[in-house]
């Protein structure tokens, strides 16, 4: 049996504890996210199951007001496209749309041009800036106020002063237009802004617009509340007909341009990845290694100096890099030589520090010695080989007692 094969074998690969105690911490992190996560879910699902649904006995529901206009003899119709919503839009028909910002651009400028010229009155819960732009032009939208939910009317509109303080406060709104009502001031601009629609002709029926800056007088358990319950019938049953547009994400019957993959997800999914990813970029920097000292690295077995040495050796000889290794031999001839001889290692490279030690220790004149010590390389393997013999016989000279 040789001697290479009596050397253990070791393993570079990680062991269990070791990749454990790496990923602890990041497991930990993306456990207690992913709980935090479903924890939220769950809640959220609970509490707004059925938001602004008239159907919905929830207490974010609004089966109340349905259920209220139903014995006041309006009727209600929830539909879920947009298709839907134009067809039954009239002189008759009184439409409230939940949610205008999940509307795409298209299908609001569809909307708004059935609406315009239809008699009908458009109730708007919460539009946004861009939907009030194209919903209802002319009227701009500003961010809620730091104010109370709870407003007074502050305008001449009769069912904002039949109804009194409602819980309106929310998304206020501003327009120049003639005719409009501006209630329930909050900051100098409107929670609730009626606009009337302009007749195309003096015969026809002239329809109207209503922003509502915030769903609350609509909720199940928020209906009982001041004015709520009376201004919502008020606004909702002016006509026979009420028709409930749930905007859907998969209605695409209306839309014709293409909404790519980003448009689709809710907007708070899109938070949450781009905080996971900033939650990956520290994780990222603090397990980073920081620049340090060397330390020796686990080879997957042991290997002996002198074949290491002759390995090396062999790469210098297919390259021919007598250069090199003649370098290699000097230096390292010359850092073992400066103790023996007295001279800091620091100054072994230095040839007015060396030589002269070196010629008072051989006790004699050494001509050789500058060109053996520091001379030009070799010219040939052959005077390689020549120079690694009398380096190491100088080394061998000085070391004898």
């Amino acid at each position: 049996m040789t001697a290479e094969a009596t050397l253990p074998a070791t393993s570079a690969a990680p062991t269990a504890r070791q990749v454990w105690t790496r990923a602890r911490g990041i497991t930990l992190a993306l456990v207690v996210v992913l709980a935090a996560a479903v924890a939220i879910a769950v809640v959220r699902s609970d509490t707004r199951h059925g938001e602004l649904d008239p159907r919905s006995a929830a207490p974010h529901g609004s089966r109340a007001v349905a259920e209220l206009l139903a014995d006041r003899g309006v009727s209600t119709r929830v539909v879920t496209t947009l298709a839907d919503a134009r067809a039954a839009a009239g002189p008759d028909t009184t439409l409230l749309v939940a949610v205008p910002d999940r509307l795409t651009q298209r299908q609001q400028d569809d909307l708004r041009a059935t609406t315009a010229d239809s008699g009908s009155r458009t109730v708007l819960v919460a539009p946004g800036a861009r939907a009030t732009d194209r919903l209802a032009p002319g009227v701009t939208a500003a961010p809620p106020a730091g104010t109370g939910t709870t407003l007074a009317p502050g305008c001449a509109l009769p069912a904002a002063r039949r109804a009194g303080t409602a819980d309106t406060a929310g998304i206020r709104y501003r327009t120049a237009l003639p005719g409009a009502d501006a209630c329930y001031p909050s900051e100098g601009a409107a929670t609730l802004l009626r606009v009337p629609d302009q007749a195309p002709e003096e015969d026809a029926a002239q329809g109207d617009t209503v922003l509502l800056g915030a769903p609350d007088i609509l909720l199940n358990d928020r209906l009982d509340e001041h004015g709520n319950a009376s201004l919502a019938l008020q606004l909702l049953g002016s006509r026979p007909h009420l028709v409930w547009y749930l905007p859907s994400l998969s209605d695409t019957t209306a839309s014709d341009d293409e909404r790519g993959f980003l448009d689709l997800i809710p907007g708070g999914w899109l938070w949450g990845t781009l905080q996971l990813f900033v939650a990956a970029a520290l994780a990222a920097l603090w397990r980073a290694r920081r620049f340090g000292p060397l330390v020796p690295e686990r080879l997957p077995v042991a290997i002996r100096a002198s074949e290491t040495a002759e390995g090396r050796a062999r790469l210098y000889r297919r390259t021919k890099a007598r250069d090199r290794a003649s370098t290699a031999l000097r230096s390292a001839t010359r850092t073992r030589l400066a103790p023996l001889v007295g001279v800091p290692v620091s100054q072994a490279h230095t040839p007015e520090t060396l030589l002269p030690a070196l010629s008072a220790h051989l006790h004699g004149d050494e001509p050789a010695l500058p060109d053996l010590l520091f001379g030009p390389p070799p010219a040939d393997d052959p005077a390689l080989v020549a120079l690694a013999d009398r380096l190491d016989a100088l080394e061998r000279e000085v070391r004898r007692p």
